[in-house]
Parts: structure tokens; sequence; C-alpha cells
């Protein structure tokens, strides 16, 4: 039943709530007022059960207290540092250009010395990019000794691990110990290596570590190093958030579903998948059959055909919010896929996604 009056409230509300304006006294009074008048108003017609009445409205003032704390922004941006890793393209290149105008000083690390190039040409004068190889040590040490230079005593507001890979991607017997260390090295490693190393930075400033995990790294759907690894962002990032948090440091995890980046390009991901089917055994070959790999690809396009979003702007909002927002969310699902998919996905009995996983991948010629 409370359901059913909740529903109602917010069906019979003519006004589009628009979070950006809930800092505006003004609107939040009205807000709060059209709500609770038809609390009110639904309530009248259940006076025979005064504690759901009185539950309606506890339920939607603590709603717009949410909505309103959410939307709270930190001051000062101009004055804040935040170093992106990954920024030659994809989820990384947009996020810098998105800081740059909101006026935040950003510092982009780059793989290559074009994509720097290319960034620096697309932005203002406050955006500053490093050459920066998250599988090195070296690397991160000077991009870190770099950025103490930059920022000076104010410290590094937010760090974003945003660098990533994704193959080989592909059933977990194809693959051989190093394919799993190729990923792992980016996007575990670079990931605590960064982290690690920027920390007293960041701890200087009481500023955000933003990491970059997947969908994947709450429901594992294919083999290879990419989920193993983004389960390990997930635990680290849980670990060390509960670790400082004491020194006012926030860490929040951002978990994009299927965006059409160079992650998910298809071409790449299969030719993969025949570089690793052409080094199996004929033993090996032969029990998942002939037609295995041309129906795994065939699979796998329809299922990023389908699901693939290309607005990035939806993860970049999610990573946005955890750099500006007063008060960050521990977590962000980025996409409708994760949000009504993939989540919910990771609350179900294992056995659950095993015969779901089941009834979509091929099956082996000699499956028993």
């Amino acid at each position: 039943m409370l359901h059913c009056i909740l529903g109602s409230i917010f069906a019979s509300c003519s006004l589009t709530f628009e979070l950006s304006k809930l800092k505006d006294p003004e609107y939040f009074m009205k807000v709060k007022s059209l709500l609770l008048i038809k609390t009110s108003s639904l309530c009248s017609r259940f006076r025979e059960n005064v504690w759901l009445c009185v539950s309606a409205t506890f339920v939607v003032l603590w709603i717009i207290a949410w909505l309103y704390r959410d939307s709270l922004e930190i001051e000062n941006m101009n004055e804040k540092y935040v170093f992106v890793t990954g920024c030659d393209t994809g989820f990384g290149n947009l996020l810098c250009k998105k800081l740059d105008r909101k006026g935040f000083r950003v510092l982009a690390g780059c793989l290559t010395e074009k994509g720097a190039d290319d960034l620096k040409r697309a932005t203002g004068p406050y955006l500053k990019t490093v050459l920066l190889d998250v599988t090195n040590q070296d690397s991160i040490e000077k991009a870190m000794e770099w950025t103490k230079k930059e920022v000076g005593d104010t410290g590094l507001w937010g760090i974003v691990n945003n660098a990533g890979r994704s193959l080989p991607m592909g059933p977990s017997e194809w693959m051989k110990v190093e394919d799993f260390h190729s990923t792992l090295k980016v996007n575990m490693n670079g990931v605590i290596g960064m982290t690690m190393t920027f920390l007293p930075l960041i701890k200087k400033a009481h500023g955000r570590i933003v990491n970059v995990a997947s969908v994947l790294g709450r429901v594992a759907a294919n083999g290879g190093g990419y989920c193993i690894s983004k389960f390990a962002v997930e635990s680290f990032s849980d670990c060390l958030r509960r670790d400082i948090s004491y020194f006012g440091i926030n860490v929040c995890i951002i978990e994009p579903g299927f965006f059409k980046t160079a992650v998910t390009s298809l071409d790449p991901l299969e030719r993969e998948l025949h570089r690793l089917w052409n080094q199996l055994s004929p033993e090996v070959q032969a029990s998942y059959g002939d037609k295995y790999l041309d129906k795994y690809i065939k699979i796998q396009r329809l299922i990023m055909n389908a699901i693939c979003d290309s607005d990035l702007t939806k993860v970049t909002n999610c990573m946005e919010h955890a750099l500006t927002a007063a008060y960050p969310r521990t977590r962000y699902s980025a996409g409708w896929d994760a949000k009504f998919l993939w989540i919910p996905l990771s609350y179900m009995p294992s056995c659950v996604v095993d015969i779901g996983l089941k009834l979509v991948l091929p099956r082996p010629s000699k499956s028993v």
C-alpha cells in the first residue's frame, strides 16, 4: 500500500525536478511544499491508517533531503587540481574537457604524445598533460614528482584512475598466464600503483580518489583478466575507503555498463579471439568444435550492438559528481544496462547467473 501512495504522489506532481536547481532556496521550498501538499491530499483518503500516512510523509521528506544533499557542490573549483589517467581517448579524454570547462586545474596523464597534443589543442591553458604508463612504476614516480611541482602546497584534490584495457577476453581455457597478467598489470596494478604513489598529495588536500571499475566487477560474465581485475578494483577501493576515511578522503567507485569505447570495439576483440583460438592445441579445439568460434563471435556482436551505449557523458557525469559533490556517493552505476541488468543480477544467486550465461553463450560440441 505504501508504494502505491508514493507512486501516486510522484505521478500526480506536474513539476519536473531539476537537481541542479535544488540549491536555490526558493526552488527547494517549492518542491517541498508541492510534495507535502500531494502527500497530505492522499493521506486524507487513508485516515483509517494514520501510520501509513506518517510513513509516506517521512519517506517523501527523506527523498527531498537526499536530493538536496546530493545536489550540493564544493566551492573554489578553480583552485583545485585533479589528475586523470588514460586521457588519450574515451572517458578520460571527455572528462578532462568537462573538468577544464568547469574551472578545475586538470593534470592529464596520456600514454602517447599524439593523445597529449590533441587534448591540449582541445582545451584551455589551465589543462596540462604528462606522458604516463601506469604499468611502469618509474613512469608513475616521474608523474608524481611533476604533479608535486604543479600543485605546490595545495595538494591534489582528486585522482581519477581511468586507464584500463580489456584484451584479451574470451573463454578462460583459451588464455595463457601471460594473457591474464597483461590485463591485471594495467587494470589492477596500475590503479594500486597510482593510488598509493599519489596518496600523500591527496591526503594533504583531503581530496577524492575515483576508481573506474565496471559492472563486470560485480558479475563475472566472461573469461580473461578483465573481470578479475575489476573485482580487484572494487575490493581495493572498499578496503582503502574504510582505512583512510578518518583523514577526510573519499573513495568513489564508478561502475559503467557497456559503452562504445576502445575497450568494447569489436574488431580488436575479434582479432584477439582468433589469436587465442589459433594458439590452442588440436585437442582443445576439437573439444569446442569447428563452429564454436564463429558462434561465439556472432553472439558477442549481437550483445555489443544491443547494449553498448554511445553516450559517454553518462559515465563522465558520474565521475564529475564524485569530484564536485559536497557529499559524493560511494558507488556510481552508469548506464541503463548497469542499473537494470548487471547490478540487479549481481544480487541474484550464483545458479541464476550461471544458467543465464549458459542460455546465451554457445555450447562446446563435446560438452557433457
